[in-house]
């Protein structure tokens, strides 16, 4: 069965094509998030993008040891240092499986990370 998991802190995306996280099992998949501010560097945004990812595995009952896989698109790769600082800060521990992509673009101005996740709920405990 199919799941949609809501957290207060990942607000769900107001053109409703698509939910930020489905949980199948104990599988939970996770739409890129992109940060609140789009005029942060990119340091905040990295960590309003993990926020929301933490809030919604949360949600759904885990925790970021529980997260085994992101993917993250940087507008400039020269961002990775920002990122990576961030990430050290949401996992102290394990990290998980990581995938980071250079791009143009995202899907609003100004923004310059968008994160997504896959979680294995009880995993990581």
């Amino acid at each position: 069965m199919i799941k949609q998991i809501t957290a207060v802190g990942a607000p769900e995306p107001d053109n409703k094509n698509f939910t930020n996280c489905l949980q199948v099992g104990n599988q939970l998949f996770l739409s890129g998030m992109i940060a609140s501010d789009a005029k942060a560097d990119a340091y905040t945004q990295s960590v309003s993008c993990l926020g929301k990812i933490k809030a919604l595995v949360e949600a759904a009952g885990g925790s970021m040891n529980d997260v085994v896989k992101i993917t993250v698109f940087l507008t400039d790769i020269a961002y990775r240092n920002d990122f990576s600082r961030a990430r050290a800060e949401f996992f102290p521990g394990r990290k998980p499986c990581s995938t980071m992509v250079g791009t143009t673009a995202l899907a609003q101005p100004g923004l310059v990370v968008e994160v997504e996740a896959i979680a294995m709920i009880g995993a990581g405990s």
